[in-house]
């Protein structure tokens, strides 16, 4: 390691651990550990430019350690990303721009939020996937204008979350040779040593996956870890995984020990420190100028690659203007806006028909409409209904395949699509059963938490399963979709209100956009509204008082049953306005006198009718209202028997109203 390139791994080193000391809080072992990776990488390989963080055929970088993230802000000082010094100061602060952990959207130059280990070494293979299908759509030859790879750091809590094991598994039979895994082994967790629960040989299971496995045995030689890099770069048939022998917490007081993963080293061993790496300057934050020079140096490379690019992207517009106009559409940010106006799409068949199926019909409408739409689902298009016919299987053999099949792997399905939107250019959703949803979680929230619009397709929405029971019956899912901040959960009636919930999921800025479908078939509903559909709620069957009697609530298979017992009651006297609630979440997004003219507040008789769990309906039945809802696990039958053995039947709901008034 020659002198200009030790002082800048140590300027990285010291950074991380002066905002982890001044914010009392913070993981400074892997910045110590792992900081020779990760310059080499962003000074030698990597072709980024800091002045156009968002050029599409950067390479990427994503810690997937998320907790290391005081080593990617230092990175993205040294760099010219726009953190200042002050920046790093305030880490971990309120408001500031290095918060605990990576932030995507709110951090220039983070990738991908990080913070559940493994999540990002998922969405990574998302962003594989993305570049590979892209290249594949867009590429002539000569005119590479899709070519970059995708690299992610992540260390030993990383390789042990099961996320991984599915989402390399994927990556290794797709053969993403794009992709380029840095492990940062330093065997050791915050409990200790890794073999008190770690023993596998990490680099037989990754060639077993289907990597090229390479090795570096000391993380400091620059020279070894920079071969090791090319060498993935070389290998065009299989994704690269590389293991990185470090020691956490290197040079400090406490290397090699847990207590380097996770709480600060100490103000003297801070200064130990210093001494131990020859570090040149005493005060806080203070960098020598060379190294701030050799940083900005080293991304002339990215700033030529772009500039070489784009006269490159110049001339393939003119030869190609077919393939402009493509580009055009792909990033198009109002593209889906033009589905309003098209009337294929909203042309409401007379049958009743599954809202699975509805769905799976829509998507066969809209896959021409915008060829950027990718998507597939764990193994269960047929029932899920989302494979896009005459749009290819996106395989090792042909990346310009739009179905994805994602294997029995719900988790890291949900991560990858999060990886494929976040390398922009595409639209895409993701499909399993809604009960399967719970496997889903964590990556949704991260979705959430991202501002990403991703399409989750959820079919099989209540006990209307039937015969499989309570195990694939979902309860409690519905609820848990929406207490999630900023998740966007339609369960619609028909067919208008499930054209109107894809039109949503499709146009939505920064939401998550779930679909709970039914198995059974439901009716075409008068009055059934897309503008209602997409205000949250609105009044489908309505009173002939301007303040009814009792006002029936409900959601997907259920408004059908409220508006046939609305019906029951009218020869009785008993005034019922029926309102279809297909998105709570967009119905709370809507100004106040619309809320009250759909659910005044004069009328306090409610009730909230759902083949699902009561939670969440509370804040629209009020305390003089009731439920008809699910208050236990399903069971094994025919789903029409199972209706009628939790009461969702006209004449329960009738008694319920009766009841009530």
């Amino acid at each position: 390691m020659n002198a200009i390139d030790k002082l800048c791994v140590n300027a990285v080193r010291i950074l991380s651990v002066d905002e982890v000391q001044k914010a009392n809080s913070g993981h400074p072992g892997i910045c110590l550990g792992a900081a020779p990776i990760a310059y080499e990488l962003w000074a030698h390989h990597m072709n980024h430019n800091p002045e156009h963080p968002d050029w599409i055929n950067r390479d990427r970088f994503i810690l997937s350690a998320g907790h290391g993230s005081a080593m990617l802000y230092s990175l993205l000082h040294l760099f010219g990303y726009g953190l200042k010094k002050e920046d790093l100061e305030q880490f971990r602060q309120l408001d500031s721009l290095t918060p605990g952990h990576p932030e995507y959207r709110h951090t220039v130059g983070v990738e991908a939020t990080t913070g559940p280990l493994g999540a990002g070494t998922a969405m990574a293979v998302g962003m594989a996937m993305a570049e590979a299908h892209m290249a594949a759509v867009f590429n002539k030859e000569g005119y590479p204008v899709i070519d970059h790879y995708t690299y992610v750091l992540g260390g030993d809590g990383c390789l042990q979350e099961g996320i991984n094991y599915e989402a390399f598994s994927h990556a290794g039979t797709l053969g993403l040779s794009k992709l380029i895994v840095l492990y940062d082994s330093n065997h050791i967790t915050i409990e200790g040593d890794t073999d008190i629960a770690f023993t596998e040989d990490v680099s037989k299971r990754m060639e077993a996956m289907g990597f090229q496995t390479l090795e570096v045995m000391d993380g400091n030689d620059l020279d070894e870890l920079g071969k090791a890099i090319e060498a993935a770069k070389a290998d065009k048939e299989h994704p690269s995984f590389i293991k990185i022998h470090t020691h956490i917490g290197y040079g400090s007081a406490k290397q090699d020990s847990a207590s380097a993963h996770g709480e600060p080293l100490g103000v003297e061993n801070v200064a130990k420190l210093r001494e131990a790496l020859e570090w040149p300057l005493a005060e806080s934050f203070a960098v020598p100028e060379e190294v701030y020079d050799h940083c900005k140096a080293s991304v002339e490379t990215g700033k030529k690659a772009e500039a070489a690019w784009d006269s490159m992207f110049a001339d393939y517009c003119k030869k190609y203007p077919e393939m402009k106009a493509l580009w055009d559409q792909y990033f198009d940010p109002h593209a889906a806006e033009k589905l309003w106006d098209n009337q294929a799409l909203w042309q409401v068949p007379e049958k009743a028909e599954a809202t699975r199926a509805v769905s799976g019909n829509i998507i066969g409408k809209i896959k021409d409409l915008l060829p950027n739409l990718i998507g597939g689902s764990a193994d269960l298009a047929p029932s899920n209904k989302t494979y896009m016919k005459d749009a290819g299987d996106f395989c090792k053999e042909n990346y310009a395949g739009r179905n994805l099949h994602y294997g029995i792997r719900e988790l890291c399905m949900t991560a990858e699509l999060n990886g494929i939107l976040l390398h922009g250019g595409l639209k895409g959703f993701c499909a399993t059963f809604f009960v399967f949803s719970d496997y889903m979680k964590p990556m949704m929230r991260l979705a959430s938490l991202m501002k990403l619009s991703p399409v989750y397709v959820l079919t099989h929405d209540s006990i209307g399963v039937g015969e499989d029971g309570p195990t694939h019956e979902p309860i409690e899912q519905a609820a848990m979709l929406r207490a999630t901040p900023g998740i966007h959960l339609f369960r619609p009636a028909d067919y208008t209100e499930t054209a109107a919930a894809w039109y949503s999921g499709l146009t939505s800025e920064g939401h998550p956009t779930a679909l709970a479908l039914s198995r059974q078939n439901l009716p075409q509903l008068p009055g059934s509204s897309r503008e209602g559909a997409l205000r949250g709620a609105y009044v489908i069957a309505d009173s002939e008082k301007r303040v009814p009697d009792v006002i029936l609530m409900a959601s997907g298979s259920e408004v059908s049953l409220c508006i046939e017992a609305k019906k029951a009651l009218e020869p009785e006297g008993i005034d019922v306005r029926v309102v279809s609630m297909p998105c709570m979440d967009l119905f709370e997004e809507q100004d106040n006198a619309y809320k009250e003219r759909v659910l005044p507040k004069d009328c306090r008789k409610r009730i909230a009718v759902e083949a699902l769990s009561d939670f969440g309906w509370g804040r629209y039945v009020g305390l003089d209202g009731a439920y008809v809802t699910m208050h236990g696990f399903g069971a094994s039958a025919p789903a029409a028997q199972l209706f009628e053995k939790f009461g969702f039947t006209t004449e329960n709901v009738v008694k319920a109203v009766k009841n009530l008034i």
